[in-house]
């Protein structure tokens, strides 16, 4: 399934706190937050009918970065796996998965797995990677990320289609080498390219089901988008997104130390539906909160109060 818009429908899904625990957004209540609470969570938007739950993507941050980054970023797999066997509904999504640090045999077979283990409900995001010290770690040119990025989406296209898939190269070549289990999905789960650059939209453009954006998001680039697909020859459906930020539900009476979408739901709705006018097939949100609890409250307004808002 390319297309994450169903029915008129604008899709809505969120990143997972307490996975990662960066300064930039964690809230202070995640940093003593674990298993239990993140477990709540993803129930939360399983049950209050959230489209993805997403798991971000670092394998070691360097120290000079730790103070802003912080060093707690869960093992997207692993992590997505243990999510698929607590929920039901909601689709899991990797954002941002950085699949030139593994080879892209190494990355089929794990998101092939989750694809079967979770009953079809993967989609992989991926993205070019901005931390050079990890690069440098895994022996990889940081310079070159780009061109690594294209030859593992187009080698994953290759090893999710085909039992024995013949991989080119020149970084990952490789042939009869065959693996299962085969994704549910057909032609495996849908890859989702991150990025706001303009390589990441030509990218995004020739080589994916759909865009994540890091940045804001109009109706120009959305048009770029759209006339980059179309010199690309690519008519296929195809799934914008867009980050609202922070959001809470209801009337707000703390600080939140910077600015939020609040209100009740109606205006909530009125906003997103903006978005969905300008061709937006799904947002991200990050609900703010001062406690697990109150995340899970927030969660359950939302999707009792926006969500049959946004129905088409």
């Amino acid at each position: 399934m390319a297309a994450m818009s169903l029915s008129g429908t604008l899709a809505v899904g969120m990143q997972l706190p307490i996975q990662s625990k960066s300064t930039n957004f964690a809230e202070a209540w995640e940093a003593d937050a674990g298993a239990a609470e993140l477990a709540r969570v993803a129930r939360a938007a399983d049950s209050a009918g959230f489209a993805y739950i997403a798991v971000c993507d670092h394998t070691a941050i360097p120290s000079e970065k730790a103070p802003v980054m912080g060093t707690e970023w869960w093992d997207t797999v692993a992590t997505l796996g243990w999510l698929a066997g607590i929920t039901e509904q909601v689709r899991l999504l990797s954002h941002i998965y950085v699949p030139a640090y593994r080879h892209p045999l190494q990355v089929a077979k794990a998101f092939s797995t989750l694809d079967v283990v979770s009953g079809g409900r993967v989609i992989l995001g991926v993205g070019a990677g901005h931390v050079r010290e990890e690069f440098d770690m895994l022996g990889l040119p940081f310079e070159q990320r780009g061109r690594l990025l294209d030859e593992s989406i187009d080698a994953l296209r290759a090893a999710f289609a085909e039992d024995y898939p013949t991989l080119p190269g020149p970084r990952w070549p490789a042939a009869d080498m065959g693996q299962h289990p085969r994704p549910v999905q057909e032609d495996g789960p849908p890859i989702w390219i991150g990025g706001s650059s303009p390589a990441a939209l030509r990218r995004a453009a020739e080589r994916g089901d759909g865009w994540l954006p890091q940045g804001p998001v109009d109706p120009e680039i959305i048009g770029r988008l759209t006339d980059l697909r179309t010199a690309a020859g690519r008519h296929e459906p195809f799934t914008v997104g867009a980050l609202v930020g922070p959001t809470f539900v209801g009337t707000l009476d703390w600080d939140t130390g910077g600015p939020v979408l609040s209100g009740p739901p109606e205006k909530i709705a009125h906003v997103l539906g903006k978005f969905a006018a300008m061709g937006v097939d799904q947002v991200q949100i990050r609900l703010r909160s001062r406690s697990v609890e109150e995340l899970v409250e927030q969660i359950e307004l939302f999707g009792t109060g926006v969500l049959p808002l946004l129905e088409g």
